[in-house]
């Protein structure tokens, strides 16, 4: 196993994990977690848009103890964060999605592969973490969607998470300035940069050259990077639409959650379809740049949905308060992409562990701070819009 920093006691923020990625990957690695669409205003938009809403605290209700957990589909989680599917975790730490599994699964909150990973699901489903959600496309070929669904069945994962908004890749700049393509076509100066990153190097000398899109490896479909990119994003289908989730709704009998919701009529069409959850998400960023950010549009959402589903969110969620202010809103709990990649960078397992340790001692600070014992107390009761939306 890869050898983890002994210092993470020392890392007090998710911003100084944030730094300590950066400054362990090359920099076209660092970009590719790290950049969003075009100009990014989107990727922007959905951290600051946070600073819009003010909590009110109200210290004398008494918050002696603070319980941070709360049930969803049944199980019963230590914190309301939870870690959401980014693709090839693998690069940023040698077995990237089964290390980050684990460590999701040892703080007691659910994980989420991604259609994209490095490992297959079943050999995610050998670590037994759980609770654990797969994601899945609707493709062309509609029958390999039936076959990830019927995968993740026989592998045990808890729920299906349709993404909708990948449809169409969005423009990355920072990759495509960097290079970072597949195959990748760097310039001389990037790979002296690498040459830099010697530890990074170190690490990931065994995984490199056999790296793959563990869940596309099919008998004559060839394993590296290359071809399989190119028959997944031919694969996507930007024709889908809600006939395509009825009919998932149809196949999948566990709980089925669609991410990528924006709108709050999408918002209600999905609750009407039978759909068991919605995650507000516009991808981080990186897909529409201009979006609406996730925490403006949670709001309408909450109010649409009106209870009958669980609602979460991601996007730009960096500090315990953000969280706070979301479930204040209405949202039941909120995921995590960019954080758990930069821990992965910096310390493998640990390293993701401890990003979920700052967020729950950050959460329970100001809950305590707000006067709350529960996450059911987090209310609409504490919280004010700062900013005209």
């Amino acid at each position: 196993m890869a050898q983890a920093p002994t210092n993470l006691q020392q890392i007090y923020s998710i911003k100084k994990m944030r730094e300590l990625a950066r400054r362990a990957l090359p920099k076209p690695v660092f970009d590719f977690a790290d950049g969003a669409a075009e100009d990014e205003q989107t990727l922007f938009q959905n951290e600051a848009a946070f600073d819009g809403y003010s909590l009110i605290p109200r210290p004398l209700q008494g918050a002696k103890t603070r319980d941070l957990s709360f049930t969803l589909f049944n199980h019963k989680l230590a914190l309301p964060v939870l870690v959401g599917p980014t693709g090839l975790s693998g690069l940023f730490w040698p077995d990237g999605e089964r290390e980050t599994a684990k460590a999701a699964s040892a703080a007691g909150t659910a994980f989420c592969l991604s259609h994209g990973s490095t490992c297959t699901m079943e050999e995610l489903a050998d670590t037994a973490a759980s609770p654990r959600w797969m994601q899945v496309f609707i493709y062309k070929d509609r029958t390999f969607t039936e076959e990830f669904c019927a995968r993740a069945e026989a592998a045990g994962f808890d729920a299906l998470v349709l993404t909708i908004d990948n449809q169409i890749p969005g423009k990355r700049e920072r990759d495509l300035k960097n290079g970072f393509t597949i195959p990748p076509s760097f310039d001389a100066l990037t790979y002296l940069g690498m040459i830099s990153r010697y530890r990074w190097l170190w690490r990931m000398r065994n995984q490199l050259n056999h790296m793959t899109f563990g869940n596309y490896v099919r008998p004559g479909s060839g394993t590296d990077l290359s071809t399989l990119a190119a028959q997944m994003g031919d694969m996507l289908d930007p024709g889908m639409n809600w006939e395509d989730v009825k009919w998932l709704r149809k196949i999948w009998k566990r709980p089925l959650l669609i991410k990528g919701i924006l709108h709050p009529d999408d918002a209600r069409k999905a609750v009407d379809l039978g759909v068991d959850g919605i995650i507000v998400s516009n991808h981080g960023g990186r897909q529409l740049d201009g979006a609406i950010a996730s925490v403006h549009a949670l709001v309408e959402v909450v109010q649409e949905v009106n209870g009958q589903v669980p609602v979460l969110i991601d996007g730009g969620i960096r500090r315990g308060t953000d969280v706070v202010k979301a479930l204040a809103l209405g949202a039941t709990a909120c995921l995590i992409g960019r954080p758990q990649l930069w821990g992965v960078s910096v310390a493998g397992q640990a390293g993701v562990r401890r990003v979920l340790d700052i967020y729950a001692r950050e959460i329970d600070m100001a809950m305590g701070l707000c006067g709350v014992s529960t996450i059911e107390d987090l209310t609409d009761q504490l919280i004010t819009s700062t900013t005209r939306l």
